[in-house]
């Protein structure tokens, strides 16, 4: 379907909403966050088997967007192509309700800061909190609805605007860091034993993925590029940049206070790591930086929600009259049901004893599904020799070994991120289907071939299981 918008985003705009997805809430909570977990040794070899694994992924989408230029929105076409109908299904929804959660983390964080301030908004889960922060949400419904290029651009400006608080905490922590503090967090206050650390190191792993969630910002906008080659380096070069910055912001901080305090500190955790060090101002600046940043986060969020919906409903694996554009050729009907869920989740929580981490962890799980469908798709590429010429063995052989571990990263963070988040994903999934079961019958086919009615079924028994255990109290959220 070509719209007024086609072919439209520069490679800047396509790396900046890489950037600008990626950078947001997560990187302003990673103190705490990894504080509570582990220590110095443990976040080290987190951070390389985090980077490792979403470098192979970045090189995966770089492959698959060079084998493949004919898929749009490629977070969920290429499941589609490789694994049929259900299987793009499940990436598409699964990626669609991981942005939604990721923004419900945004408002909630946005609501967090300015409680510290204003204490009627608490944690950012009062009733004033979720009031504001569902007037956000439909704000920046009406902003999307104006055109997906002016949005982008938008972004652009403020992945620029957030990069500067970063990079001034990222210096006055290098200033500030105190060797006898890092050295005191080595072990995280535990004893120096594998078990020990590789049980901290799995505390973090979910953590790690929210934080790289975005890394395929171009890939799902790859129908608005000028170029497609630019869709691939875009994700390359804008994962290289924000993973700097992540271990940068989690390690230095590990200079600045005990174990103990950095795991105590209110979110945003790196407020308060830059008011150790040079008072009460640089909590303040801090905040107003997330505040910059995560609204930019929030709208990156927004847009690739909608998107990843639309395109669906483009190529028939959701109900059609999702792929409805207005007269600015934003994807007005996919923005409304994105948004429409957002508040849903906004609502839930509520009841949440921990919103945002929830929705942080949720995130990562819901994410990792696409994730691995994509990495699958690359090594049956590769397997098969599909799209590969015959003098290209080599080149298909290292497409080979990066799609694999890509696979099989993802596949070992879903299994070590907890079963608690798997069976919270099956929740969401088992329900959604019915999307799915609408659009095979507008296409008068069958709604799932024999592979993918087992499919269905375990979701069904993984999701009954989560609803026993969050009646019993042995899961709660």
């Amino acid at each position: 379907m070509s719209t007024p918008q086609a072919k439209t985003l520069s490679f800047g705009a396509l790396f900046a909403l890489v950037v600008g997805s990626m950078i947001g809430s997560g990187i302003f909570a990673l103190p705490a966050a990894f504080a509570r977990a582990t220590g110095v040794v443990g976040a080290s070899i987190a951070w390389l088997i985090a980077g490792g694994g979403m470098l192979m992924l970045a090189f995966t989408f770089l492959i698959l967007s060079r084998r493949r230029p004919d898929l749009d929105s490629g977070i969920y076409a290429y499941a589609r192509a490789g694994f049929g109908g259900y299987a793009g299904f499940m990436s598409a929804i699964g990626y669609w309700i991981g942005c939604c959660l990721a923004d419900v983390a945004c408002l909630v964080l946005i609501k967090a800061t300015i409680g510290q301030f204003v204490p009627a908004f608490g944690d950012g889960t009062t009733a004033l909190a979720i009031v504001s922060a569902s007037l956000l949400l439909w704000g920046v419904h009406l902003l999307i609805l104006r055109g997906v290029r002016e949005a982008a651009a938008l972004n652009t400006i403020a992945t620029i605007a957030k990069l500067v608080p970063i990079a001034t905490f990222i210096f006055v922590v290098i200033v500030g860091f105190r060797r006898d503090v890092f050295a005191a967090n080595l072990w995280g206050g535990d004893e120096a034993t594998f078990s020990g650390v590789a049980g901290q190191v799995r505390a973090t792993l979910l953590v790690t993925v929210f934080a790289f969630v975005g890394i395929e910002g171009a890939s799902v906008y790859s129908r608005y590029a000028r170029r497609r080659e630019d869709v691939g380096l875009a994700t390359v070069l804008g994962f290289f940049g924000v993973l700097c910055l992540l271990i940068m912001v989690t390690m230095f901080s590990y200079g600045i206070l005990l174990r103990p305090e950095l795991a105590a500190q209110p979110t945003p955790a790196m407020a308060g790591v830059m008011e150790a060090v040079v008072g009460p101002w640089g909590r303040v600046f801090v905040s107003v930086g997330l505040l910059i940043s995560v609204l930019g986060n929030y709208l990156s969020w927004s847009l690739l929600a909608a998107e990843v919906l639309h395109s669906a409903a483009r190529d028939g694996t959701v109900p059609a009259a999702l792929a409805r554009e207005n007269a600015r050729g934003a994807p007005a009907a996919a923005l409304w049901l994105t948004n429409s869920l957002i508040q849903a989740f906004l609502l839930v929580t509520w009841f949440a004893e921990y919103a945002f981490l929830l929705a942080l962890k949720m995130t990562g799980a819901m994410t990792l599904v696409p994730y691995l469908l994509v990495g699958a798709y690359g090594v049956k590429l590769a397997w098969t020799g599909e799209t590969f010429a015959a003098d290209e063995s080599a080149a298909r052989r290292r497409a080979l070994l990066c799609t694999v571990l890509a696979t099989a990263y993802a596949a070992a963070m879903l299994t070590f991120g907890g079963t608690r988040y798997l069976l919270f994903t099956a929740l969401l999934y088992v329900p959604a289907t019915i999307l799915f079961v609408l659009a095979r019958r507008e296409e008068g086919k069958a709604v799932f071939t024999r592979g993918e009615r087992m499919v269905f079924v375990l979701l069904c028994v993984a999701a009954a299981i989560a609803l026993y255990g969050l009646a019993t109290g042995a899961l709660t959220v």
